[in-house]
């Protein structure tokens, strides 16, 4: 079940979304009494509610919002109790004052925002001699060993228990608390007034990531990246899980560079089945496992990490095919003379710009070169052209000099026009030639300023998005071992990059 937690300066907002969480499927909120900027009116919230209700009220201290006195709050939670309220919120240093009545049950809580201690089970213990009905402990997670170390303690815990971390290294525990036996988690009403650090809204929550039918058979997947919140890869895979009904669900996990293993260990033993991985662990994942399939070696990166059917942990890198086969779909037909001098590859014989010298450009780079195509590579910083070139086996052009070079296909690895900087391309509009292929693998916007260039002078086009889609189909192949639903992937990521522009 997911606790909606509701903050408004007046009643009558309270009210009023209190109601529109119950029509949204809501089935237990909070009430945040200290939010109110009036002394808060019980009987007028609590009366006819339209869900059962925490009732809960944080001092300053707490990081809360109360400004009256500490007798005061105690009284109004007391009162709370007498009325009715389904749950009362009690710290642990005033539960010992606020005796039971009636049928509320008493969450007795601890709250952290520095740090999880290392003494959880201690902190537990305490908290469970003052006759809690439920047992409420939050951390700030400060690494992804938090989560872990969090669920483990709900888990073997004797009297039920909420707990879970803050912040965006604790997300994880925020979703998984249910499958290790939390009767609750925490959520937002929306996204935009969140209460607490890493709190996510009601919807994602309960639709992304389905949290009601998460179970101890679901099978745990994420994408391995630091920072994470921005990654739309959970969208797009519990998008497909959902489509294909399978019990599995799809994380953010933040993980700082240089943990990469560690992490990795610690989430597997909660039953990590595989993941998605990218800056800055594309390199980190070769060493974690020596079994790397296809070109993994040759490109000296992963974007995947997946169990064979021998249970070992195999390398993939998905951004290799999908990058060929979205830009070879563009590709206009070769003439019979260029098919008779190569009949081998869509690719071979072409001229080919590449701006940018990343994990993908690296990818994508040595797609070209396998297949014959004849590759350049421009940068930003040249240094780091040359060193992509040498291990490609192909030219450098300078940055200032990248708009003489004559190409048939136009590559852009960079980051330039990535949304919020749409207004931006790294190729100058007059250095287009129609009938050119261009591909830009940014996909938010799809529509960048390149690509809308590029069309106007007619063009061949390519956009990050279906590169996006196919390689992330590919990793839910590998994952599941069952086609993937590409047309689902492809419209929940076009919707998802629509609604980020509308906001």
């Amino acid at each position: 079940m997911i606790c909606v937690s509701l903050g408004r300066t007046r009643h009558k907002m309270m009210l009023a979304e209190h109601e529109a969480l119950a029509e949204r499927g809501a089935e237990l909120v909070e009430l945040r009494l200290d939010w109110l900027s009036h002394s808060p009116d019980l009987g007028r919230l609590l009366k006819d509610r339209p869900t059962p209700v925490v009732v809960t009220c944080r001092r300053p201290r707490d990081k809360g919002l109360w400004k009256q006195s500490e007798d005061q709050r105690q009284t109004l939670l007391r009162a709370a109790m007498v009325s009715g309220a389904e749950y009362v919120d009690l710290e642990e240093d005033v539960a010992a004052s606020i005796s039971r009545y009636g049928a509320t049950k008493r969450i007795v809580s601890y709250h952290n925002f520095d740090k999880t201690p290392p003494n959880l089970e201690e902190i537990h213990a305490r908290l469970a001699k003052h006759d809690p009905d439920i047992v409420k402990i939050v951390t700030m997670a400060n690494s992804p060993l938090d989560n872990v170390r969090m669920l483990r303690l709900v888990q073997q815990a004797q009297v039920p228990t909420v707990g879970f971390c803050m912040g965006e290294f604790g997300i994880p525990s925020r979703i998984l608390a249910g499958r290790y036996g939390a009767p609750f988690t925490y959520a937002t009403f929306h996204k935009e007034r969140t209460m607490a650090p890493g709190q996510l809204a009601f919807e994602e929550m309960r639709d992304l990531f389905r949290y009601d039918s998460i179970d101890a058979n679901t099978e745990i997947y994420g994408v391995v990246a630091d920072p994470v919140a921005h990654s739309l890869s959970p969208l797009l895979h519990n998008a497909a899980f959902a489509h294909e009904g399978l019990n599995k669900v799809y994380l953010p996990l933040r993980v700082p560079k240089g943990q990469f293993a560690e992490a990795i260990r610690a989430y597997e033993s909660l039953g990590l089945r595989g993941c998605s991985v990218t800056l800055p662990h594309k390199e980190a994942v070769l060493e974690f496992t020596d079994q790397h399939d296809g070109q993994v070696e040759a490109i000296g990166a992963a974007n995947t990490l997946y169990r064979d059917g021998a249970g070992q942990w195999r390398a993939a890198n998905t951004d290799y095919d999908a990058a060929l086969e979205s830009l070879c779909e563009s590709l206009p037909e070769r003439t019979g003379e260029e098919i008779a001098s190569d009949p081998s590859h869509p690719l071979a014989g072409r001229k080919v710009l590449m701006l940018g010298a990343g994990g993908v450009a690296r990818a994508i780079g040595m797609g070209i070169i396998k297949n014959g195509g004849a590759l350049m590579i421009s940068n930003r910083t040249k240094a780091r052209a040359e060193v992509l070139a040498r291990h490609l086996g192909c030219l450098v052009i300078q940055w200032e000099n990248r708009g003489a070079a004559f190409a048939d296909v136009l590559i852009n690895c960079t980051s330039v026009g990535m949304h919020p900087k749409v207004d931006e391309s790294p190729f100058m509009e007059n250095w287009l030639r129609e009938g050119m292929v261009v591909f830009d693998t940014i996909y938010n916007p799809e529509r960048t300023l390149l690509i809308k260039q590029a069309r106007e002078r007619e063009c061949r086009t390519v956009t990050g998005v279906e590169m996006f889609v196919r390689q992330a189909a590919r990793q839910f192949e590998l994952f599941t071992g069952r086609p993937a639903p590409l047309e689902v992937m492809r419209k929940t990521l076009r919707q998802a990059i629509s609604a980020a522009r509308i906001s």
